[in-house]
């Protein structure tokens, strides 16, 4: 019995050494890969993933850059276009880079932010590692012999002040005829910038957010550079082209964005106070899709009118041209903020309203994109274009509501378009065509159904001006106005060209001649009340201050000397025509004293004016 007992005893001792020995076998065939990776791997094992490393360091690298150089965005945002009314897209080309605006205005004249965080940005570039490391190369390897095979990886990134740290998971299965490696820890760091660039461009943005700087220094630059507020002593009108007062206007802003900066003398215009440690560069460019609006006007120009010319102003002694025009302007800022090698870019879009910075944004205002009418088109409605002889026409077409144009899309060869509207009440439907006058009507779109427009054909005329039967090349100021108070103002004779539709016009001139008109020096008294200082004021009581007002000699160069106005009916078939505008007015004497200068205007106004086709 004693004997049995220890043969039980020797077997239970053998099978245990043998699961021991087996457990010992399997752990090593399981895990002498993870074991190697975590140690010393072989030189021909070490070198794959050195490869494997070296590459996704270069995406990660690659990665960064786009962040910096789109705003903080890798993948693309929702596009947004821009529209007639306000021409920003959600996105600025730059050298063909589409860059998310941090702040622009909608189509629909909507306020909209769009800034990242850095867990957006954390996020995003962990996603980009993730796809770019699948397609790192290691065909080098394969071709050797070896099998490799990588697995789903999962990547976090914390993006710090000056590097980028990436926790990288991913099993990266390498085979050889003999052995076989699992590596699955590949987690590296990035000497970067990108985090403290980050944070200074964030802090620019709520700072331009707070106190609208750009919108400031663009105020600056439009009343530098273009006519907003003023008074000029001359009898004759001021006149400015808005085509070359925008045209200097872009020029001045191209040139003055680009002088702003964060590190200067303290007494410098173009310095911006702020605590960047950075350099900070802005950037803006005439070719950018911008808005520049400006009233009152008369077609291309912008007229202001003398005083002090009028019956019963003699008593003034002088003439002065007054002027005060508006403006409306939007366009994009691009900045940049550098480290060395290394700048982080976003653009934001610069609006003055009114002559006026724009209000402070507060807080995104993606809530009121329910005001998007031209998103919601449920009205079914056919809509015709003809010309004046009831030929179809190819025409743009848009539909405004409560103050929000639509484009609707284009009629066809055949003059026609079918298509879906928003619902509105009173709106203004609109047709346009190359070479014909834009027209508009009424048009209720609660319901489906129909619309003609008929649109008259615009003639490119050349005009003649003759005063007392003798033709005339001096200056001239000739405005035609049509029915729907369009006006188109000519100034004589450096433009004689003007553009025409069937109707009735207002039409006007004033001829000007060299004038020796001389105004002397004059002084005189101006009365005042003013309140009584102390107990006396609080009661309400006032007395006279009188002062003297001293109006300086002033030559007259230029003097109404000729013109008068009339309405006038063109017909197609005369416009059609290859005859030339012929305009006949009368002339007047040259003025040589104020209330000669006076009687003139008041001459004019009674003169009639004689429009012929020659």
């Amino acid at each position: 019995m004693l004997i049995k007992r220890g043969k039980r005893g020797q077997v239970t001792l053998f099978v245990i050494i043998a699961i021991i020995i087996i457990v010992g076998v399997l752990s090593y065939f399981l895990l002498r890969g993870t074991i190697s990776s975590k140690q010393t791997l072989p030189s021909n094992v070490e070198a794959i993933e050195k490869t494997f490393l070296d590459c996704v360091q270069e995406r990660t690298l690659t990665g960064i850059s786009i962040l910096e150089s789109r705003g903080g965005y890798i993948y693309d945002q929702k596009f947004e276009p821009g529209s007639v009314y306000m021409p920003f897209s959600s996105h600025l080309d730059f050298v063909g880079n589409q860059i998310p605006y941090w702040f622009y205005i909608s189509k629909n004249n909507i306020p909209k932010e769009n800034v990242p965080n850095k867990e957006k940005m954390n996020t995003e570039l962990s996603k980009y590692i993730e796809e770019r490391a699948l397609l790192c190369d290691l065909s080098d390897y394969t071709s050797q012999g070896f099998t490799i095979s990588k697995e789903k990886p999962n990547v976090v990134v914390e993006i710090l002040e000056d590097k980028v740290n990436v926790d990288f998971e991913m099993n990266l299965n390498i085979y050889d005829e003999v052995s076989s490696y699992n590596i699955q820890d590949h987690d590296f760091s990035i000497n970067s910038k990108l985090g403290s660039l980050y944070d200074s461009a964030l802090k620019i943005y709520e700072k331009e957010q707070k106190e609208l700087f750009l919108e400031t220094y663009g105020i600056d630059f439009l009343r530098l550079y273009a006519p907003v507020d003023g008074v000029e002593l001359t009898c004759a009108p001021k006149t400015w082209n808005a085509h070359n007062v925008f045209e200097d206007l872009r020029n001045a802003l191209e040139v003055n964005t680009l002088a702003l900066k964060t590190k200067g003398k303290s007494n410098d215009y173009y310095l911006i106070d702020t605590e960047i440690s950075q350099d900070v560069k802005f950037v803006y460019s005439g070719n950018w899709p911008s808005k520049f609006e400006v009233t009152p006007n008369e077609g291309s120009l912008l007229i202001s009118k003398p005083v002090g010319n009028q019956q019963g102003l003699g008593i003034l002694g002088f003439c002065y041209v007054p002027y005060h025009f508006v403006y409306n302007l939007a366009y994009p800022t691009l900045i940049q903020i550098y480290d060395e090698n290394e700048f982080f870019q976003f653009p934001v879009a610069v609006v003055i309203q009114g002559n006026q910075p724009r209000k402070s944004l507060e807080g995104s205002s993606e809530s009121s994109e329910s005001l998007g009418i031209c998103e919601y088109k449920n009205s079914l409605t056919e809509i015709s274009v003809l010309d004046s002889d009831l030929k179809p026409l190819e025409s743009e077409i848009s539909f405004e509501c409560f103050g929000i144009s639509c484009d609707i899309g284009k009629t066809s060869t055949n003059g026609s378009l079918k298509t879906f509207i928003p619902q509105c009440h009173n709106g203004i439907l609109s047709a346009s065509s190359k070479n014909y006058k834009e027209d508009q009507m009424i048009y209720s779109s609660v319901e489906n159904g129909s619309a003609i427009i008929i649109l008259n054909r615009n003639y490119e005329k050349n005009i003649s001006l003759i005063l007392s039967e003798k033709s005339y090349s001096g200056n001239a100021i000739i405005s035609f106005t049509d029915s729907d108070n369009k006006v188109q103002t000519l100034v004589y004779p450096e433009m004689k060209k003007v553009d025409l539709s069937e109707g009735v016009y207002n039409v006007s001139v004033y001829s000007y001649k060299n004038s020796s008109l001389k105004l002397a020096k004059t002084s005189k008294e101006q009365c005042v009340d003013v309140s009584e200082s102390g107990v006396l004021g609080i009661l309400g009581l006032t007395k006279k201050e009188c002062f003297n007002v001293d109006i300086p000699e002033q030559i007259i160069s230029n003097a109404v000397s000729g013109g008068g106005m009339g309405e006038v009916y063109f017909s197609s078939s005369d416009l059609s025509s290859d005859k030339n505008l012929e305009i006949r007015a009368d002339e007047l004497t040259t003025p040589k004293s104020v209330e000669e200068l006076q009687s003139n205007y008041i001459l004019l106004e009674s003169k009639s004016i004689e429009v012929i086709f020659k």
